[in-house]
């Protein structure tokens, strides 16, 4: 359910009755203060403007035509044509008693779902993975969680970096330790021991690139040899890759993401389409051979002295660039994939090269125009100090260290607040806490902004945090066990008596349009922001309407209490939407 859809549609149709041209929208948004009814419907304004009327006069006749059915209760004209939309109270207590029949909290599936593929997490696979893969990582999952909840076919594509010059010389070394442990380049085992910190493992190599006489010279000669497809080099390859994959797969497993093996789709996927792709820019001229290199020239990204912006597709020596393998990948989505939307949950500094690539594809027609190409841009997790986050000595953050240090300190706070729980609860309600403050604090925050990375503020149990919303989600779980009932044994209507009552029902029915304006808008924050909003609204409830306390009539007791349930519901199915776990104690 979308209230702000329905009252849409219901003023839209009381536009058009009235008279008004079918492009003036009614504007419909909840209302910012008490008093003036719970929601507004704004476009009166704008539209008498166009017709050259009086928006008072004209926001009366919209009232005459409009059909409130059963879910306004009544319509004020305010202002200089403001129409404040009070609901009608049976009709709240009614679609929440519906939520709390239907284990979707009656949010329908889309009735036009669409093919949505989701470009996020791509580390480099010769390297483990560090804090500048976390944003792509968990922002990419909680979209992909939330457009499947919606009924959308989504396509998670993982684009791994698993070719390139870089791999010479990781395969060269990687030769050399199983040569030198007599163990060749078959023995899996061997090379599992020798990439067991993959970041050491490319410290030597790269070592030995710099600084050891002909090193260079054969990794170079790996190179022309995988990208040759010799029988051994693919072999040794790919147990790098697997290892590496693997290396991946437990930091998914601890982050509690949804990407599996199979969405793996990594850059030398694209390989055989590469000479294809450029020969054809060339046939059709939209590239050019320019000093030497095959140069894409953007007219529609000119600069303010009308230069067009390059985009080398292929360098001079006839290697290929990302900018290649994008366009490759932007074809084979629309194409093979058969994408109605394309999201790229990639940094903000990216924001050039993707441009190049939505534009260049969109030129040579390499994608239907109903294909949706969007940057989900996002900014950078900064240090204390105001600069990106690294270690003290100056190093990147391995993720998973990040992410145990974070399940640590959630132990000991765990351990202060509730020292009697026995050490495998307290362990596994650390796991839940600390992984998921890390990834509220970075979903809470618009994410085309920085951030601050601070343990004190996301592990705090007060504020907009996961800690508050899990133990928020806690406290409603545990009146039902003190009331010796549980939520589908409760019986009788939904009682909406008091202002903390209404307020709090109108928060409930409100997920369903919070959801919309997330998958539209690709913004994770926004259902962050609408959890805490939620929890408050709950927490006015608690302390104003007493429910198990002597003196509640039975009425309001059950009423109340399936108050609590679908709280609890919503907290838990906001944050499993955002890849955060609940318990039922902390």
């Amino acid at each position: 359910m979308n209230i702000r859809q329905l009252l849409s549609d219901k003023f839209q149709a009381a536009m058009i009755a009235a008279g008004i041209p079918q492009d003036c929208g009614p504007v419909v948004a909840p209302a910012k203060k008490a008093g003036f009814g719970d929601y507004q419907a704004n476009g009166a304004m704008a539209a008498a403007k166009r017709m050259g009327t009086n928006p008072r006069e004209l926001a009366a006749k919209i009232l005459e035509q409009l059909d409130k059915g059963e879910m306004i209760e009544k319509v004020e004209i305010a202002g200089p044509g403001f129409l404040n939309i009070h609901l009608s109270e049976q009709w709240l207590a009614d679609s929440l008693a519906a939520a709390g029949k239907d284990e979707r909290l009656n949010i329908a599936a889309v009735e036009q779902p669409q093919t949505v593929v989701i470009d996020y997490s791509h580390p480099n696979l010769a390297k483990e993975m560090h804090v500048g893969h976390l944003r792509t990582t968990i922002i990419g999952d909680a979209l992909a969680r939330l457009l499947e909840f919606q009924g959308h076919k989504v396509v998670r594509q993982n684009h791994m970096g698993d070719w390139g010059t870089q791999f010479g010389m990781l395969l060269a070394h990687l030769s050399d330790k199983l040569q030198s442990s007599g163990a060749g380049a078959g023995s899996d085992q061997e090379a599992r021991v020798a990439l067991a910190d993959l970041e050491v493992f490319y410290r030597e190599a790269k070592v030995r690139f710099d600084e050891e006489e002909g090193f260079a010279d054969r990794a170079r000669e790996y190179v022309v040899k995988l990208q040759g497809g010799d029988e051994q080099c693919l072999k040794l390859w790919q147990q790098f890759i697997d290892i590496s994959i693997s290396h991946c797969e437990e930091i998914y497993s601890k982050l509690n993401v949804t990407l599996k093996r199979e969405d793996v789709y990594a850059e030398s996927q694209y390989n055989d389409d590469l000479p294809v792709l450029v020969k054809e820019l060339l046939d059709r001229g939209i590239a050019v051979e320019d000093q030497g290199a095959i140069v894409v020239f953007l007219e529609e990204m000119a600069d303010k002295e009308g230069n067009p912006s390059p985009m080398i597709i292929q360098k001079k020596g006839g290697g290929y660039l990302y900018a290649t393998t994008d366009l490759a990948a932007i074809r084979y989505r629309a194409n093979q994939l058969h994408a109605d939307r394309i999201l790229y949950v990639v940094d903000a500094r990216q924001s050039l090269h993707l441009q190049q690539a939505f534009t260049a594809s969109r030129k040579a027609g390499f994608l239907p125009e109903s294909v949706s190409l969007e940057h989900c841009a996002f900014g950078t997790m900064m240090g204390d100090d105001g600069k990106p986050f690294k270690t003290r000595t100056g190093g990147t953050v391995k993720l998973a260290a990040l992410l145990d240090e974070a399940v640590e300190r959630a132990e000991k706070l765990v351990a202060e607040k509730n020292p009697d729980l026995d050490a495998e609860t307290r362990a596994e309600i650390a796991r839940k806490v600390g992984i998921g403050a890390v990834k509220y604090a970075d979903l809470s925050k618009t994410r085309t902004n920085d951030y601050v990375f601070s343990w004190e503020a996301m592990l705090s149990f007060e504020g907009n945090t996961a800690p508050y919303l899990q133990y928020a989600y806690t406290r409603v779980r545990s009146i039902f066990r003190r009331a010796g009932i549980a939520p589908g044994e409760l019986q009788g209507d939904i009682l909406l008596e008091t202002a903390e009552e209404r307020a709090l029902a109108i928060k409930l029915c409100q997920f369903g349009e919070v959801l919309d304006q997330v998958a539209k808008d690709t913004f994770p924050h926004m259902l962050c922001s609408y959890l805490y909003d939620l929890a408050s609204a709950y927490m006015a409830f608690y302390e104003a309407c007493p429910v198990l306390k002597e003196g509640v009539s039975e009425a309001q007791k059950q009423s109340r209490l399936q108050l609590c349930d679908l709280v609890a519901r919503t907290i838990a199915t906001g944050l499993d939407l955002l890849g955060i776990e609940v318990m039922e104690q902390m």
